[in-house]
């Protein structure tokens, strides 16, 4: 804990020591159409991480290119959910296949990991098309209409007439709230910022537990039965499943659950291990009473920690087959974390790494193991999960996202 707090000290100086904040650094720049936020979400000796988010103010685009100058010298070394180059201090990023249409009022996202070699302030200025940032949308001639034209897209509800939602999550340590110190932080812990104000997040994620203990908790016993499951006496839900069923206080129509299990479920001994046909079954039970109550479920694969094979990330999780089927044979999506979050730590250039989570980018993103996140790290995931919620058009949750 004291190397954990040590680190983190070292880290949280070297961030103040550059003029950025231990937390975000956010420049905005109002332009022809657009606003962009771009924060610098974890910065170590000589690199830092960025997240850059664009909201077109004018007419809906179908492609975007995003330019900047660097002002310090600083480089992009890698970048993931744009293309991006660079030429000397000046910065192109490109839409990719699944990002490039923005409505108007609607926003993209995209990440990089840079270098630097003295100061690293963020960008004074953007360009988006090639239109420089004046402040509010400009004119532009309207196209010809061709002789059969279609019909526009349905007006989504604004954040005003909103209804407001609650969106449920429960798994492990990976999504839970911190319980104190730095780390570990559940990606839970982040996900409300990607919502707007109609959104609340109640996070009943609980670190160590399997699907099983998660919901039958404190009554899963250290016996098997002939089956090779373990026996739950006596056979009563967990007070946090009960309290997401109460009528009054739990979960409402219009609701959303996320759940995210399969890391501990693996365990051979009792009282975590979960066998594959109780395993769905147990989602089954969950899916059934949140839809019950008109509840929207999302299943999600679990989340990946980092093991390399040279500069490639690769996948180390079970129950991604089960997670698939049960999502199947339930009718609800299924996110699949685990793909997108080890795509990510090779995007992100975590790969190869010396296995010192104490430093550098592997040391931000990560506790002092290879599962838990740092709150950057965390940042992150809950990105890849929002994000995923959009490109996988999960409304009406989208309508609800920044």
């Amino acid at each position: 804990m004291r190397a954990r707090l040590m680190a983190f000290f070292a880290i949280t100086v070297a961030l103040l020591g550059a003029g950025v904040a231990a937390r975000t650094v956010v420049a905005n720049a109002a332009a022809a159409g657009c606003g962009v936020s771009y924060t610098v979400t974890n910065q170590w000796q000589g690199g830092f991480g960025a997240d850059v988010t664009v909201t077109n103010l004018g007419d809906p685009v179908t492609s975007w290119t995003l330019g900047w100058t660097f002002a310090a010298g600083q480089s992009v070394t890698q970048a993931w959910n744009a293309t991006v180059t660079q030429s000397g201090p000046a910065v192109t990023a490109k839409n990719v296949s699944y990002n490039g249409s923005i409505a108007t009022g609607a926003t993209a996202n995209f990440g990089f990991n840079g270098a630097f070699t003295s100061g690293n302030p963020v960008p004074g200025a953007f360009t988006l098309n090639g239109v420089a940032c004046t402040g509010s949308p400009t004119a532009s001639p309207c196209a010809t209409p061709s002789k059969s034209p279609s019909a526009g897209p349905t007006p989504s509800a604004t954040a005003s007439t909103q209804p407001k939602i609650t969106v449920w999550l429960a798994g492990d340590s990976t999504v839970a709230n911190p319980s104190g110190g730095v780390c570990p932080v559940g990606w839970g812990s982040q996900f409300a910022q990607y919502f707007n104000a109609n959104v609340t997040v109640k996070n009943n994620a609980v670190a160590g537990r399997s699907i099983q203990t998660w919901l039958y908790d404190p009554n899963v016993t250290s016996t098997k039965d002939g089956a090779g499951e373990c026996v739950i006496s006596p056979n009563t839900y967990s007070t946090r499943w009960q309290g997401m069923l109460d009528a009054s206080t739990g979960m409402k129509a219009g609701d959303y659950l996320f759940i995210q299990f399969g890391i501990n479920d693996g365990d051979t001994n009792c009282p975590r291990h979960v066998g594959s046909a109780r395993y769905k079954q147990l989602i089954g039970v969950m899916t059934t009473a949140a839809k019950q109550r008109g509840v929207k479920v999302v299943l999600l694969t679990p989340v990946a920690a980092i093991t390399c094979s040279g500069s490639t990330a690769t996948g180390n999780r079970g129950f991604l087959t089960e997670t698939n089927d049960a999502g199947s044979a339930n009718g609800v999506p299924v996110i699949d974390l685990h793909r997108l979050s080890y795509s990510y730590y090779t995007s992100a250039g975590l790969c190869p790494n010396n296995g010192d989570y104490t430093q550098g980018a592997v040391g931000a993103f990560f506790c002092n193991d290879h599962t838990h996140f740092e709150t950057a790290g965390a940042v992150q995931i809950a990105r890849l999960v929002a994000t995923a919620v959009r490109s996988q058009g999960l409304a009406p949750l989208t309508t609800y996202l920044r």
